[in-house]
């Protein structure tokens, strides 16, 4: 069994559909990587499978874990094992990461039927975290985002990804923006976290991020479709391609 089926789903912000009859299988162990050019539905198959109410469901299904999980609220797919690294992190001033964080990890751990952490139990698994993304304990302890780089943004997303350790992460163009040592911290973290017990999808537009983290199979995302599947150098032929080629192939 798949850890993720989606099969033939439409989706749509208001009138416009987006989303055009999307199929997908997610195994156990594996990275996907989503490729295709802006505006054809990326973003829009990640907020659906995290469960974005901006956007309707109009067909399919989306199976995780056995069970397709489009009636359930964004809290429950989160603490069954979802998560979703935004694009642009937003800012909550006032709020440490830390305690955003012990807040996160003991909802989910109560969801589980495990009791709370401690607030010492707490702090080691921070500290033991921290290392997968060079974070410093200045960033740890200031509010979520406020004031952040770029990079310090993405890594902080990759120490939420640590410390929540979910089975079925989307990052969404967690690249955007990044120069090379903080693309390398981030992908390295992703590399870190890793395992036969979990599953990343990477959402991205260029090739370059894939030299950090391989891809087993590579999607292509176009007009609200998956047209095209392939190995790991699907996406160096994209790099030095293009996407005109995917147009005319379907033509």
């Amino acid at each position: 069994m798949s850890l993720l089926s989606i099969r033939n789903l439409h989706a749509c912000i208001g009138e416009r559909e987006i989303l055009k009859g999307v199929n997908l299988e997610i195994n156990l162990g594996e990275v996907h990587a989503i490729m295709g050019p802006n505006g054809n539905g990326k973003s829009t198959l990640a907020g659906v499978i995290a469960g974005n109410p901006k956007y309707t469901v109009t067909a399919g299904e989306v199976i995780y874990k056995g069970k397709d999980i489009l009636s359930l609220p964004v809290d429950v797919r989160a603490a069954e094992g979802l998560f979703l690294g935004f694009q642009y992190p937003v800012e909550i001033p006032g709020v440490s990461i830390a305690n955003f964080m012990r807040t996160a990890v003991n909802e989910q751990r109560k969801y589980r039927g495990l009791d709370p952490l401690s607030g010492a139990e707490f702090l080691r698994l921070m500290e033991e975290k921290k290392g997968v993304v060079e974070m410093t304990a200045s960033l740890a302890n200031r509010s979520v985002n406020e004031g952040f780089s770029g990079g310090e943004k993405k890594k902080n997303e990759i120490f939420q990804m640590a410390m929540l350790e979910p089975t079925l992460a989307i990052l969404d163009e967690t690249d955007s923006g990044l120069d090379i040592d903080a693309l390398r911290i981030v992908a390295g973290g992703v590399n870190k976290l890793r395992s036969a017990e979990n599953a990343t999808i990477v959402i991205t537009h260029y090739q370059r991020l894939l030299d950090f983290i391989v891809p087993d199979f590579v999607h292509v995302l176009y007009e609200g479709r998956i047209v095209k599947t392939g190995p790991k150098e699907l996406a160096l032929e994209l790099e030095q391609r293009g996407y005109d080629w995917i147009r005319e192939e379907l033509q």
